[in-house]
């Protein structure tokens, strides 16, 4: 089968396209034909490097995706073939303490599909049956795909950790990325005020029309004293930040007294100020997050299914392309999910 692997870690030399073994469905497993997969900062780091991340060359990309059943067990009741479908990209071992009590994302041998395991990039993808959602209706297959990180990620983010109610208001670094972007189409569909930040003004307006309440351009505006002047001296309920720790010191103080901070991301790096007085003092509430959890997953899908939310699509590459998919994410202009092609490459 055509696919999308690294051979090594570097810059796009080290990424291939050509042919690698087409899985083997094993019982409890469903054979997918993919038809597209968006592109996360989680495959520019395996190409990079892929540090940390137990994984073994070659290795096929991608954590994403959405397709078609292609084989599954004949006693399987909630999926059959030619149906279209979206995939939880985490594979718990569900033995452990945290998969018993149903947080696969928490799991101690937790594999990602394009991290720890072979990815989404390729013709055909075989994963357990528990991790194989049906598809909502009205979407294409690359806005499908794009749920199942970035809108799943915002969700645990602004929902479960958060608790977001909808008379509060949100603010949200580094516009135009997909965590970021879901985040604000999520916040405004349960009714929240959003705040959003970018340093490209282009990026803002195109938040405005997606329902932002408010702009600052980080890189001409104090995003604090912003952030006061638009809640009156207040500060926000909610900070949602993906961008670590060049932001951390504004996310901070961006925040009313016992107000919530919730990162899913370290872009910029890692070790940023604890700031522990400014924590303990306004009694600041801080969760890490990441993705999010099968039952998650299915409350997302169906509140799609139940308000026509289409995920932001910036651009879409055939699988030949996807050195050219890579090269715009890395360069940060997109304004939404880059996608790839897989049926028919």
């Amino acid at each position: 089968m055509k696919t999308v692997f690294i051979t090594g870690h570097g810059g796009n030399e080290v990424v291939s396209i050509g042919h690698r073994p087409k899985p083997v469905r094993q019982p409890g497993q469903v054979l997918i034909r993919m038809q597209a997969a968006t592109l996360n900062r989680v495959d520019i780091y395996m190409r990079n490097s892929g540090a940390g991340i137990t994984h073994q060359l070659p290795q096929i990309m991608g954590l994403d995706g959405a397709g078609i059943v292609e084989e599954v067990d004949a006693d399987e009741r909630l999926l059959a073939p030619g149906q279209s479908v979206v995939l939880h990209p985490a594979i718990g071992c569900g033995r452990c303490e945290f998969c018993q009590r149903g947080e696969v994302v928490l799991c101690t041998g937790i594999q990602y599909l394009g991290e720890h395991r072979d990815g989404t990039l390729a013709e055909y993808v075989s994963v357990p049956a528990q991790n194989v959602f049906p598809m909502p209706a009205g979407l294409s297959f690359a806005e499908a795909a794009a749920l199942g990180v970035n809108h799943l990620t915002a969700w645990r983010m602004l929902f479960t950790k958060a608790q977001l109610k909808p008379w509060e208001t949100v603010l949200i670094f580094g516009i135009g990325g997909g965590v970021s972007l879901a985040a604000l189409q999520l916040a405004k569909l349960a009714g929240a005020q959003a705040i959003v930040t970018s340093r490209d003004d282009s990026k803002l307006e195109r938040a405005r029309l997606l329902g932002a309440d408010h702009l600052i351009n980080s890189s001409t505006q104090d995003v604090v004293k912003e952030v006061m002047a638009r809640t009156g001296g207040r500060g926000v309920d909610v900070v949602i930040e993906n961008v670590g720790a060049a932001v951390w010191s504004s996310a901070m103080k961006s925040l009313v007294r016992s107000g919530r901070l919730v990162t899913c991301g370290a872009m910029t790096g890692d070790q940023p100020p604890a700031d522990i007085r400014r924590i303990f003092i306004r009694q600041l509430q801080i969760f890490g997050s990441t993705l999010g959890n099968f039952d998650e997953f299915g409350d997302l899908l169906r509140l799609v299914e139940r308000t026509g939310l289409r995920p932001v699509i910036d651009s879409e590459f055939a699988l030949d392309q996807t050195h050219a998919a890579l090269s715009r994410l890395e360069s940060g202009e997109q304004f939404g999910k880059i996608a790839i092609r897989i049926d028919g490459a």
